[in-house]
């Protein structure tokens, strides 16, 4: 099916020399959109510096608003000012998984009503394990908006449209969920918890946990702002009740954004820059240098600058992508690149994200004139060979930056809807056009 007609073409940049690039990538969209709830539900005033400013944080930032949230923007410095929750009114989620499952908690807090919904894609988004967790709360969930009756919102209490009925004075205790969809609902309750009288113990029931280190993540960042917060086990966290303090918080860039443009090195040769790279972090994206060796780079960090160097052709790897899933789209394009067999496993999840994406990279790889197919928990990928084509994006960022990474090597790659880059990365196009077009040093 092609959406062509309707939406735009982009060519991708073919490389047509080794590359010898510096990059710097905005900021993180995860801690981005975990700052900003603890800002809201602070004791005290937040700046927030080097923020993300993309759809996503964009639409995080309209929430809070509407939930009460005083917010002033100087670029990417953030002036956050908290209130008490506000409901009576309808929240806007996009595709923005950390809107939709990160804010129905804190409207739990609300003195009315407030509904969610977002793009049609948004829809199909599992939602029903922090629905879950919020009636064992005792918050009343209603299917559908503030004037849809359920009947006409067929995915129930599992998908969009919500309403959330809730309390400014919730108990709290503690909870049981399956987050073997998204580490999303397990972080959603632990961003809230310090606000609830009795805090919040969440203990995760299913047999698979994905992306991990985004709870670590949470995790982190709520201890950086006093909150007592800790693991009981491999599958329970505690986070006490309690003041969450302000300050100022500083975003490390977007390691996961980092992804296609540091393994743009493996697709068309020779060297990528990207200053700024932190010596730890609680992003996924710090498994890059490890991912990028497997397919066969020279990965080294010298003055906080991470560089990868690419060999002429990227060779096939069998990989657990489980911590980190979001950057399977560019594990996959490398993959397509290298002849032979690679596999990604540990990223079952990836079904339930923009879009699915396993289904999506399959179908695109094919379109490619590649050869994939469907694991239960991952892909398997038969790589070379690939040809120009038109690459859907399913209005899916990180299936967009897939194609621009294959594109860099195979001539004739065009882009569905390459704007739906702007969910994460502002100017994707841009910063693409600058890797390709730096002179040589």
């Amino acid at each position: 099916m092609s959406h062509s007609s309707t939406q735009s073409l982009w060519p991708a940049p073919l490389a047509s020399a080794p590359l010898a690039a510096t990059i710097t990538v905005p900021g993180s969209k995860s801690l981005t959109n975990r700052a900003l709830p603890l800002a809201a539900l602070a004791d005290e005033p937040t700046t927030v510096r080097g923020a993300l400013r993309s759809r996503d944080t964009d639409l995080m930032i309209a929430a809070l608003r509407a939930l009460g949230t005083g917010i002033e923007s100087d670029g990417g410095t953030l002036h956050i000012t908290p209130r008490p929750v506000v409901g009576g009114t309808a929240v806007d989620c996009g595709l923005a998984g950390t809107v939709m499952r990160f804010l129905p908690p804190i409207a739990a807090l609300a003195d009315a009503p407030v509904s969610f919904d977002g793009d049609p894609a948004a829809r199909q988004r599992p939602m029903g394990p922090v629905v879950a967790a919020l009636q064992q709360l005792g918050v009343r969930v209603r299917a559908g908006g503030p004037e849809q009756p359920v009947s006409e919102t067929p995915g129930g209490l599992d998908h969009l449209p919500l309403t959330v009925h809730g309390s400014p004075d919730l108990a709290g205790g503690r909870v049981e969920v399956d987050a073997s969809g998204s580490s999303q609902f397990i972080s959603a309750l632990l961003l809230v918890a310090p606000r609830l009288r009795e805090g919040l113990t969440v203990q995760h029931t299913g047999s698979v946990l994905p992306s991990r280190p985004h709870i670590e993540m949470t995790m982190a960042m709520l201890r950086d702002r006093g909150v007592r917060a800790t693991e009981q086990g491999p599958a329970t966290w505690q986070v006490e009740p309690g003041p969450i303090s302000g300050g100022e918080v500083f975003i490390e860039p977007d390691l996961s954004n980092a992804a296609p443009f540091l393994a743009a090195a493996l697709a068309a040769g020779g060297t990528v820059r990207l200053p700024h790279w932190p010596e730890a972090s609680t992003q996924p994206g710090m498994l890059l240098p490890e991912l990028l060796r497997a397919f066969g780079a020279e990965v080294d960090l010298e003055n906080h600058t991470l560089r990868v160097t690419g060999p002429a052709t990227p060779v096939p790897v069998d990989l657990d992508l489980s911590p980190a899933g979001e950057l399977a789209p560019t594990m996959a394009a490398l993959a397509a690149l290298a002849p032979g067999t690679s596999r990604l496993r540990g990223i079952a999840h990836l079904r339930g994200h923009e879009t699915n994406r396993l289904a999506a990279l399959v179908t695109e790889i094919t379109n490619l004139g590649g050869s994939a197919r469907e694991l239960d928990d991952g892909l398997e990928i038969h790589g070379g060979g690939l040809h120009g084509a038109q690459v859907q994006t399913y209005a899916d960022h990180r299936m967009a930056t897939f194609a621009a990474v294959i594109g860099l090597a195979v001539p004739g790659v065009e882009i569905v809807d390459v704007e739906t880059t702007a969910k994460t990365i502002p100017d994707f196009p841009g910063l693409w056009g600058h890797l390709i077009g730096e002179p040589s040093r």
